[in-house]
């Protein structure tokens, strides 16, 4: 049995301009030391950045296509097995994946210096939804690490 409690899961709140869950998680976690109102200001510039300029495009088609081009399907875990250790390929819950997703997509969004942030982010949506960027890239390495020791899947628990 784990010795670790169980999480909690709250109620996924919407956001005031779209009524998305998922707008609502991306400005969480582009928000930083409890600016939520700055953080909404980046991610709704930012979405509108993306769009490309034109008004037929829907405001979260590009949002929702970036994130799940860049979910990860496969993950690897270390586990110990008879003094080794071993990464063990693991398949990710639906929550862990669009976690993964929004993490990697602000991360590099904040490692791009010398451009602000929202057209940062608008730049990384874009990639990602074009099916290449670094968030892409970052998904396409935890999958051939997944694929190289997919020979220790047998230890999967």
């Amino acid at each position: 049995m784990s010795r670790r409690r169980r999480t909690i899961h709250k109620e996924v709140k919407k956001d005031a301009r779209y009524a998305s869950p998922v707008v609502a998680r991306l400005i969480s976690a582009v928000m930083r030391r409890g600016k939520k109102s700055i953080a909404e200001l980046i991610v709704y510039t930012a979405i509108d950045n993306s769009r490309g300029g034109t008004v037929t495009v829907d405001p979260l088609e590009t949002l929702n296509k970036a994130i799940e081009n860049i979910k990860p399907r496969l993950e690897v875990k270390s586990r110990r097995v008879g003094g080794a250790t071993y990464q063990v390929p693991m398949e990710v819950p639906a929550e862990r994946q669009v976690a993964l997703a929004m993490r990697w997509l602000v991360n590099f969004a904040n490692g791009r210096k010398g451009i602000p942030m929202e057209n940062a982010l608008a730049y990384e949506l874009k990639d990602a939804a074009a099916g290449q960027g670094n968030a892409i890239k970052k998904r396409d390495d935890m999958h051939k690490m997944a694929q190289a020791n997919r020979a220790f899947a047998h230890f999967r628990w």
